[in-house]
């Protein structure tokens, strides 16, 4: 069977798109994931997203997300954006995009510029039972100490519809086997009962971060939307980074902006942007 796809990427985050709006998810999403996301062996992304018809009638359209290991994702805030990318080349000719994701509600998505857009990615919590966390107390889960592998960390943890840990660092965060090491460690510790996406946080000014990722399921990337928020969230509220107005979150693949407003709502600004389309046999 060949199934036609997109492959879309915002600031290096890749995934695969199929537009799934009239033919319907395909079967097994979880083997399609692990099977197309192998780099080298076949397309190579960090995970697959499909397109759906919306949840709900006021919407444009739902996004379903498997990461490269085949597990479900949550939220995704680069899929969101290229997800609103797509509609908008593809025959949704409006700037504001109403998107529905099982796991983390309605998202509103706006155009800002060719290729650019922003979206609404809702409230962050502290709180355990939203991550979840066991063990940590019950929250807020900022500045917690946390045991892996013999070496204690404090580290600060929310979700943004899915689970983050945030490490800050004195110098620049890790990559390579440093960040594989610790971020897989700190992915499958026992206080994250679902796994959890790890960021490695560098805290250069008010406005400047530099971040690098560790995602659950999906290993290093060169960003995370949802990661770049939950780094900006924490500098916030420990007053590092102010309200209301833009941080800049260097990742390995470009920049995002984010702004935490007044009553914790974040937003995210960033590129999407088409690679390249094609067919592929499964």
């Amino acid at each position: 069977m060949k199934l036609r796809f997109t492959k879309m990427q915002g600031a290096g985050n890749d995934y695969i798109y199929l537009d799934c709006r009239q033919t319907g998810l395909p079967p097994d999403p979880p083997a399609l994931a692990r099977q197309l996301s192998r780099r080298r062996f076949s397309v190579g992304a960090d995970g697959l997203i499909c397109i759906g018809p919306p949840l709900l009638a006021d919407a444009d359209a739902a996004m379903y997300i498997w990461n490269a290991d085949g597990s479900e994702g949550a939220m995704c805030g680069n899929g969101a954006r290229c997800v609103a990318e797509y509609l908008y080349t593809h025959g949704v000719d409006k700037a504001l995009i109403e998107l529905d994701t099982p796991g983390a509600g309605r998202k509103t998505l706006l155009r800002t510029g060719e290729q650019m857009w922003q979206a609404g990615m809702g409230r962050f919590s502290t709180r355990a039972e939203d991550l979840p966390a066991v063990g940590l107390g019950a929250g807020p889960l900022l500045d917690v100490p946390l045991v892996v592998a013999g070496r204690s960390w404090r580290v600060h943890c929310l979700s943004m519809g899915n689970p983050h840990c945030v490490v800050l660092c004195d110098k620049t965060p890790p990559t390579g086997g440093a960040l594989a090491a610790w971020g897989r460690a700190l992915e499958r510790h026992p206080a994250f009962p679902r796994r959890t996406n790890v960021e490695f946080v560098r805290y250069y000014g008010e406005t400047l971060l530099d971040v690098t990722v560790w995602e659950r399921g999906s290993g290093a990337t060169l960003a995370c939307g949802t990661g770049a928020c939950a780094a900006a969230a924490v500098l916030v509220l420990r007053g590092q980074c102010p309200r209301e107005q833009e941080i800049s979150v260097r990742l390995p693949g470009g920049t995002l902006m984010v702004t935490v407003l007044a009553d914790d709502t974040v937003l995210l600004s960033g590129p999407a942007r088409a690679v390249f389309t094609g067919e592929v046999e499964v």
